[in-house]
């Protein structure tokens, strides 16, 4: 209620035409605006997110990170701006999304296969259709588990992986990954990360990534967003163009040394203010 109460009064004035990003930009956001209980976090806000690469958003603790995701695809309501995907309104994108809690983002009373056909079916895809794109979903995963099972029978890493499988089923435009990894043991991260790098190579699907991990933001990342402290800004957006598929001895290229060095640096600037 006291959201509501405290809600900024915009003014009724005409909106700014609007400005197309530059060539190769998937996802257009022009003047987003939100506020929490009367206090702006984004405020007349813009980005151009490029097509076909994988962005790592990062930033200080409470600037948004899983906001901003999660307003573009439309699971929080902005209070004012435009977003548009390659022209296009959300209505009219498919995309796919990884919660951070896979604990919650499955149907508990469903299979695992049946959660991970699940968007399939919502389209109205044919028996045929869907065992034909299940059957390259475990081959592309290399599942080993038994998909029969339900979802709180399996390890917290199975859960994930069949959770990016079902975001992945309906071949997206644009995928979001919240904190993908963070309930996850270091064999599963690694195991997912290279998962999703081979997607990634074989569709060349867009990619958002929110990550408090920053040697993991760099790693999988074409660019690395990096934001400031509330009300949020973009900080600097870092190319990262190693080669993949990354691997353990990227890490010690001195290329990601000096990504992640920057990355660091700009982020204690952006902490310290």
């Amino acid at each position: 209620m006291s959201e509501v109460l405290n809600a900024p009064v915009v003014a009724d004035v005409p909106l700014a035409p609007f400005r197309p990003g530059p060539a190769g930009t998937h996802i257009t956001i022009r003047s987003l605006t939100k506020y929490f209980a009367g206090w702006p976090l984004y405020e007349n806000f813009d980005l151009d997110i490029p097509k076909g690469k994988i962005v790592s958003v990062f930033g200080p603790n409470g600037c948004g990170k899983s906001t901003l995701i999660n307003m573009i695809a439309g699971l929080v309501p902005i209070d004012s701006g435009e977003i548009l995907f390659d022209g296009k309104s959300l209505q009219d994108t498919k995309i796919g999304y990884v919660f951070q809690n896979y604990r919650e983002a499955m149907f508990p009373w469903m299979r695992t296969i049946d959660n991970i056909a699940y968007p399939l079916k919502l389209e109205g895809q044919s028996k045929a259709e869907v065992d034909r794109r299940m059957a390259e979903l475990v081959a592309s995963f290399d599942v080993k588990f038994d998909l029969n099972r339900y979802p709180y029978e399996l390890s917290g890493g199975q859960q994930q992986t069949a959770s990016i499988m079902r975001a992945l089923a309906p071949k997206p435009e644009v995928l979001f990954l919240d904190e993908p990894f963070s309930a996850l043991d270091f064999e599963m991260t690694l195991f997912i990360r290279e998962k999703l790098q081979e997607v990634f190579m074989q569709t060349g699907t867009t990619m958002l990534l929110v990550s408090h991990d920053l040697e993991e933001a760099v790693y999988l990342a074409d660019q690395v967003l990096l934001l400031t402290k509330r009300p949020t800004r973009v900080a600097e957006i870092l190319p990262y163009d190693d080669a993949r598929p990354r691997t353990v001895e990227t890490l010690s290229e001195a290329s990601f040394v000096a990504t992640k060095k920057k990355s660091l640096e700009i982020f204690q600037r952006e902490v310290r203010r």
